[in-house]
C-alpha cells in the first residue's frame, strides 16, 4: 500500500506555484495576485503588439536587445507574468529562465476585454514596484496609449498620457523612438 505524502510542511508556496506554472501545459500561462490565467490573445490583440513591435525593432537590435513575451517573475509575491512585450538585453535572454521586470527595458501590455482591469491597475502597479524602467499601456478597449517611467514603491511618478489612438507618442532614450499610434 502506498502512503500519501504531506505537502503541508516544508514546501514554500510561492516556490511551488511558480514551478508549477513553468510545467503547465501552453506557454502563454501567467499568475496574476495567485490567480492562474491562460493568455490566448486575439488577432487584433497580436496585430497590435506587431505594429508595436515593428516600430522599435531597429532600435532594440541598435541598443543589443531583444523583444519579445518571455516570462517575468516577481519575486515575493503570486504573480508570474508573461508581457505581450518585453525589451531585455540579448545576454539576458540567453539564460533561458524569468527575468526580473528592472531587468527589461520597456514592457508593452496590451489590454482585452478579460485583461483590461488588470493590466491598467495590478500590472502597471507591480512593474513599478518590481523596477520596470519603462512600462507602456496599450488600451484598445478606450482606444488610448500611456507611457509609465521613473518607478516606486507607491507606482510610477512620471506619467504621458493618456492619448487616443492617433497620437505620437515618444519612448525616451535609451529608445529616442516615436510611437505612432495610428495603426492601433
Amino acid at each position: 500500500m502506498t502512503t500519501a505524502h504531506d505537502y503541508s510542511e516544508g514546501i514554500d508556496p510561492e516556490r511551488a506555484l511558480k514551478y508549477a506554472i513553468q510545467h503547465h501545459s501552453g506557454d502563454r500561462t501567467e499568475i496574476v495576485e495567485g490567480v492562474i490565467t491562460n493568455v490566448t490573445p486575439s488577432w487584433d490583440h497580436e496585430r497590435a503588439a506587431k505594429l508595436v513591435r515593428r516600430q522599435i525593432e531597429a532600435r532594440v537590435d541598435d541598443l543589443g536587445c531583444v523583444e519579445g513575451s518571455g516570462n517575468l517573475d516577481l519575486p515575493g509575491s503570486a504573480n508570474w507574468y508573461v508581457p505581450d512585450i518585453a525589451v531585455v538585453p540579448e545576454e539576458l535572454a540567453h539564460r533561458g529562465g524569468a527575468l526580473l521586470p528592472d531587468q527589461a527595458l520597456l514592457i508593452v501590455e496590451i489590454t482585452s476585454k478579460s485583461s483590461a482591469d488588470t493590466d491598467r491597475v495590478v500590472k502597471r502597479r507591480r512593474y513599478a514596484e518590481y523596477g520596470a524602467p519603462l512600462h507602456l499601456l496599450v488600451d484598445r478597449l478606450e482606444r488610448s496609449v500611456a507611457l509609465f517611467a521613473e518607478p516606486g514603491g507607491l507606482g510610477y511618478t512620471k506619467v504621458d498620457g493618456p492619448h487616443p489612438f492617433g497620437t505620437v507618442v515618444r519612448l525616451p532614450e535609451p529608445f529616442g523612438v516615436d510611437l505612432d499610434t495610428g495603426g492601433l
